[in-house]
């Protein structure tokens, strides 16, 4: 099972240009305003209980999760239906849609190529936490 990476202790600054870019960068002949911000600040929503994974397979690209992106996955959040999370089923990570209606419980897969994991007897189902940020490189 991999090990989770913890980011409370890194320190993500980043110059933010205050002025919006609609299809391009902005005229260097415009005043525009900058400052440093801290990612953290931006991308965890508990700094404390924020992860990063790295994804491997395709069962999540109808949401625009895809192999090896890195994800966020944030432990302080309570689990609810609809919700994707970072479940561990028989002590293997998953990443999947949370389907939580009554007494039923599914991981519902965003790729028409994977079958939901409905439970059986005997198979244990933890929620390890919810993704709250997909970090793709474009390049």
């Amino acid at each position: 099972m991999p090990t989770p990476i913890p980011i409370s202790s890194v320190d993500l600054p980043i110059t933010l240009f205050e002025s919006a870019v609609a299809a391009g960068f902005p005229s260097p002949a415009a005043d525009h305003s900058q400052k440093r911000i801290d990612l953290n600040e931006h991308l965890l929503l508990h700094r404390d209980a924020s992860f990063l994974f790295r994804v491997s397979g395709n069962s999540m690209t109808g949401v625009g999760i895809f192999d090896g992106d890195t994800i966020i996955v944030d432990r302080s959040i309570e689990a609810k239906h609809n919700h994707i999370v970072l479940a561990i089923v028989d002590d293997e990570f998953t990443i999947k849609r949370l389907y939580r209606r009554g007494k039923i419980i599914r991981l519902l897969p965003e790729n028409d190529d994977y079958e939901p994991i409905d439970f059986k007897d005997g198979q244990e189902l933890r929620i390890w936490g919810v993704l709250t940020v997909n970090l793709r490189k474009l390049l």
